[in-house]
């Protein structure tokens, strides 16, 4: 769950999945404006919690999404508080409150600070440990639901669905228009792109006839399964073959988020230093498969590829590894042999 910035949504109000799904959006600018307001609390912590989330369908089915996530009112009340803290010799008690609301972080003999070792694994001002863990189970309980719900819609129309992962410009949209170029007149192909704005990696995805749905997160930092849920039905797609979903570039909060995918696929560039898997290692925990990428670089970058891929085996000792160059072609066999392999154990 992405704690920090609290994308993400709860529950979706009047949400119902009785498929008639004819998601007729045909024209430019189709409101959705679900409003959430949970009525249940959590005992002793939370007031409710208000998600809003808007859906706009714009030209080609594009989907842009709005997600609004407000804190509880006595979590906001207890942020004020802790922010005009005052330290009085008197009686008066402030400290309990505030105490747990201030997460401490671990103190390192180096003087370096470490906040991702409290119950929650991370620190927001204001919150305490215990809210954050109800956030992160309401959040992720209901993402997950959804998407078992989408991995029966794929398994059901015999799907290869990649969560293809990375740093942003790993290159990852021109791997992704290459290996479509090489599998597209094999078997039906569609893409799910995701970018905080823009519709420029759809459009080149578009470009190799492929269709393509684009989703813009807004403020949110990754593709959730409400999102792919959307998407899906906008392509309309129900061919066997392959759905690549390009997720926002980002390796933090992608990692936590099921979106009914058959595997994560985590690009790394050589650009990008071989400590990477260690620096963000939930994400290459999650990663059946790490792609380093631009390896016709090499001679001109002071990197170890073999460091790398020893790092990343030190999070995820079953993760395979292929090298490739998306430019040059080199490797190229190796990513495309994965893919039919994976696909044919479908």
């Amino acid at each position: 769950m992405c704690n920090v910035c609290g994308c993400g949504d709860s529950r979706i109000e009047g949400h119902s999945h009785e498929h008639s799904h004819d998601h007729s959006h045909d024209d430019h600018h189709h409101h959705e404006h679900p409003h959430q307001h949970n009525d249940h609390h959590h005992a002793g912590t939370d007031a409710p919690q208000s998600v809003v989330i808007h859906h706009h369908y714009h030209h080609q089915g594009d989907v842009h999404h709005h997600v609004h996530y407000t804190l509880p009112a006595d979590t906001m009340l207890q942020q004020a508080t802790y922010g005009h803290h005052h330290e009085h010799e008197t009686n008066h008690a402030h400290h309990d409150d505030n105490h747990h609301m201030h997460h401490q972080p671990e103190r390192l003999n180096s003087g370096d600070l470490h906040y991702g070792k409290g119950e929650a694994e991370v620190h927001v001002a204001g919150v305490s440990q215990r809210q954050l863990l109800t956030l992160e189970m309401d959040i992720l309980g209901n993402n997950n639901q959804l998407a078992a719900h989408n991995r029966e819609h794929f398994i059901e129309n015999q799907q290869l669905v990649l969560n293809l992962v990375s740093s942003p410009g790993s290159g990852k949209t021109t791997l992704l228009t290459e290996t479509l170029m090489e599998l597209k007149d094999r078997c039906a192909c569609a893409v799910i792109e995701g970018d905080q704005q823009t519709s420029n990696d759809a459009d080149r995805i578009r470009a190799t006839s492929v269709p393509a749905i684009q989703v813009n997160t807004g403020k949110g930092c990754h593709l959730d399964a409400q999102m792919i849920h959307d998407a899906y039905h906008q392509l309309a797609i129900n061919k066997p073959g392959f759905l690549f979903i390009e997720n926002v570039g980002n390796l933090v909060c992608p990692a936590s988020f099921d979106l009914g995918e058959a595997s994560k696929v985590a690009i790394l560039s050589v650009t990008e230093g071989e400590d990477k898997p260690l620096k963000y290692p939930n994400m290459f925990a999650a990663a059946d498969l790490m792609i380093i990428n631009k390896i016709d670089l090499l001679p001109y970058v002071d990197v170890d590829i073999d460091d790398c891929v020893a790092n990343a085996r030190k999070v995820n000792p079953e993760i395979q590894v292929i090298k490739l160059s998306a430019k040059t072609g080199e490797g190229m066999d190796a990513w495309l042999n994965w893919l039919t392999e994976n696909r044919q154990q479908l």
